[in-house]
């Protein structure tokens, strides 16, 4: 491939066009109205107009994409995540026109992009599963036996379901049904698709997810996990690499679970398996079939470059390494630094970036799509970027994670820095003893905890001194002797 579209927008576009860039590859660009002074247009060596803002008008026009390819004559399509990127339709579209879907086939996507298609396909490979029904819901009354069966509480899902909509937790019989009308209704309206399931609600659970890379040629390697569990509206907002919660034999077990999840599908490409862990278990949650927004912590903890990757498991290639060639150095975390109010339940926030400065230093990489006097647009995802250190173990990572976000100086809109700050110098955050629930356990009165200033030197020293007692760490399970970082860089250019 010499030349490559990228169908998305902002801080990911920009990402792709920079390994395209190292790799001698040809840019396309394509943006809306909203997006016309966006830095990732001015960094393409080819942008075009799609369309008006709202994204129905302009990033989802699958056929008018398409038709900007093939004029632009791109050997292939980057969808990079969110938009198109797990659209089965736009897959097989690109390959029709005779150019190259930089992603999984569109069979893959149909198997994984619906909860139960996905809880048939990996059945028979043994990975465990959350107990509950394998079908979607057709009678009330019978599914109100099953739920008794699996004891309550239990979790209403949609099938085709994203998000944390079309989701209700059930804590007793007599809720079962006025509950499960709700989810449906959501799921229908949400999805266009009012399929739901029924399966034990996990109370407390750790949110792990697995990288792997599968090419053509019927090899598959994992990238080791990441852990998600900090969350708000079931999204991630704190994502590190590794966990600080598993063995290293658990490490592999689940790794090699991710594997098999992407035999029973005949995955290829980048892909992310996630997992429920609770008190030593884990669940199979669902398969995420794109690049996923944190794949930056996996990048800096293993030096491998996924879009690089992607682009050369799009081009045929075997995969140029082996699962016993790839090994953990050190630590990394990722912040999403959204334009949302913490203050106000996480709304989002609109604004003009009147002052924008990113940090920068060993170890700390930014990936953004903005500069300073630009406004953040109302019609797409409010985050601003993705700040992600590595260091040499998670002390260090958190160490630096907390200087970088100090040197963060943005005014204009509010910001989830501060919440950031907040969380990852939290006792619980610190000694791992924490889960998906974080917000709603720690976080119960946003002003109190983030309006003065004193609570930020207070986490300072709670940190410090929790990291002076040996004890603390001797049960968290860290990398010894970090190698050097080969994704050690800034994203300023």
């Amino acid at each position: 491939m010499k030349k490559i579209l990228i169908a998305n927008r902002g801080e990911i576009a920009l990402r792709i066009m920079r390994t395209c860039k190292k790799m001698g590859i040809k840019t396309v660009a394509i943006y809306s109205d909203a997006d016309s002074e966006a830095p990732f247009v001015r960094y393409a060596d080819e942008s075009e107009h799609i369309g008006a803002s709202p994204s129905n008008q302009s990033y989802l026009l699958q056929d008018k994409i398409i038709k900007v390819g093939l004029q632009r004559k791109v050997d292939g399509i980057h969808p990079g995540y969110g938009f198109l990127s797990e659209n089965a339709s736009f897959a097989e579209k690109t390959i029709s026109s005779g150019m190259i879907f930089i992603g999984p086939s569109s069979h893959s996507m149909n198997l994984m992009g619906d909860k139960l298609s996905a809880k048939k396909t990996v059945k028979d490979f043994n990975i465990p599963m959350v107990p509950g029904v394998d079908h979607a819901i057709k009678d009330v009354k019978k599914a109100l036996v099953d739920a008794k069966k699996i004891g309550f509480p239990v979790l209403i899902k949609a099938s085709a379901g994203g998000g944390g909509k079309g989701m209700r937790i059930v804590k007793q019989a007599d809720e079962f049904e006025s509950q499960m009308k709700r989810a449906i209704s959501e799921a229908k309206s949400s999805f266009g698709d009012g399929s739901v399931f029924i399966e034990k609600y996990v109370g407390s659970p750790r949110h792990i997810e697995i990288q792997i890379l599968a090419d053509n040629h019927g090899n598959v390697v994992h990238l080791f996990e990441r852990e998600c569990s900090i969350q708000r509206r079931h999204q991630k907002v704190i994502e590190e690499a590794p966990s600080s919660i598993l063995t290293p034999e658990l490490r592999k077990e689940m790794g090699e679970a991710a594997c098999r999840v992407a035999e029973s599908c005949q995955y290829v490409g980048a892909g992310t398996v996630e997992f429920l862990y609770d008190k030593g278990a884990y669940y199979f949650l669902e398969m995420n079939t794109r690049l996923q927004v944190e794949h930056p912590v996996t990048e800096m903890i293993t030096g491998v470059d996924l879009v690089q990757e992607q682009i050369e498991i799009a081009r045929g290639k075997k995969l140029s390494f082996d699962q016993s060639q790839l090994s953990i150095n050190g630590h990394s975390i990722e912040v999403r630094v959204y334009a949302e109010n913490p203050l106000n339940g996480f709304l989002p926030d609109v604004g003009k970036l009147e002052v924008y400065k990113v940090p920068s230093g060993e170890g700390v990489r930014v990936d953004d799509g903005f500069v300073e006097g630009m406004n953040i647009p109302i019609f797409y995802d409010p985050m601003i970027s993705k700040l992600i250190v590595h260091g040499e173990n998670r002390e260090d990572a958190i160490i630096k994670m907390t200087n970088a976000i100090d040197q963060y100086d943005i005014v204009g809109v509010e910001n989830t820095l501060q919440f950031c700050s907040y969380a990852i110098n939290h006792k619980a955050f610190i000694l791992g003893d924490f889960d998906t629930h974080f917000i709603d356990h720690f976080f119960k009165d946003p002003e109190e905890i983030l309006s003065p200033q004193e609570s930020e030197i207070e986490a300072g020293a709670v940190a410090a001194s929790l990291f002076a007692e040996n004890s603390i760490t001797d049960n968290i399970f860290l990398p010894k002797d970090p190698s050097p970082l080969r994704l050690n860089r800034t994203n300023t250019e």
